[in-house]
């Protein structure tokens, strides 16, 4: 487990003392005992303001994903635009913003981009793809992407898949390969299987089913998150 700065602080407490006590007893080898103190204060010296290093470049990028998103929500109150066109995707695109995760979620439906039980990209919507990722070149560069795959709850019965975890899963990596192979970085692009367990809607119905059938392309403002 990472050590807090207060578990450091205390650590750096210890070792001064024992090095005083270790001075006044009177120890043997007193010089090397204190070198190896000194050595390991210095180790911890060094772990303390690392972690003090990180902890306020963690509240900047917290602070600036923050920014982004209420920037985001002010062009659509004072342009009465949509969320889809404050975030630069355009008219007719799924788009929600989560301030407190600090994220901006674009949703496609499986029926645009998949046959039923299929997990290969259909043709006819490579350019709504190929749309997406000049805009998450453009605007959201260098920022972390989830792409999270999602079924509806009926079980699998005629394809190939084992079970809807992997198929929402292949979905996933399907989309990935195709935005990273068009210039998003790997190291910033993850593949996620949900399979049925996040449904947005009933799958009572057939509508509520569809809407649930879906790949959500997740962009962390937030650095460090």
């Amino acid at each position: 487990m990472k050590p807090t700065v207060c578990s450091l602080t205390i650590k750096l407490s210890i070792l001064v003392v024992a090095v005083s006590a270790c001075s006044l007893c009177g120890c043997t080898n007193w010089k090397k005992k204190y070198g190896a103190l000194n050595v390991e204060h210095q180790n911890l010296k060094g772990l303390y303001d690392r972690e003090r290093t990180e902890k306020g470049q963690l509240a900047e990028e917290v602070t600036k994903g923050q920014q982004a998103i209420e920037e985001l929500q002010k062009k659509i109150a004072e342009r009465k635009q949509s969320p889809a066109e404050a975030a630069g995707f355009g008219k007719g695109y799924d788009v929600a913003f989560d301030p407190t995760a600090g994220t901006v979620t674009v949703t496609l439906q499986n029926a645009i981009l998949f046959d039923a039980g299929k997990a290969n990209l259909k043709n006819s919507t490579i350019a709504e793809l190929n749309h997406i990722v000049s805009v998450l070149k453009r605007q959201y560069r260098g920022k972390r992407i989830d792409v999270i795959g999602h079924t509806d709850s009926d079980p699998i019965r005629k394809s190939k898949w084992k079970d809807n975890w992997e198929l929402s899963t292949q979905r996933a990596l399907s989309v990935v390969r195709y935005l990273t192979q068009r210039g998003l970085p790997e190291d910033k692009t993850r593949a996620v299987g949900c399979g049925a367990s996040r449904p947005i809607a009933s799958n009572a119905t057939s509508s509520g089913k569809a809407r649930n059938r879906r790949v959500e392309i997740v962009v962390h403002m937030r650095q460090s998150s």
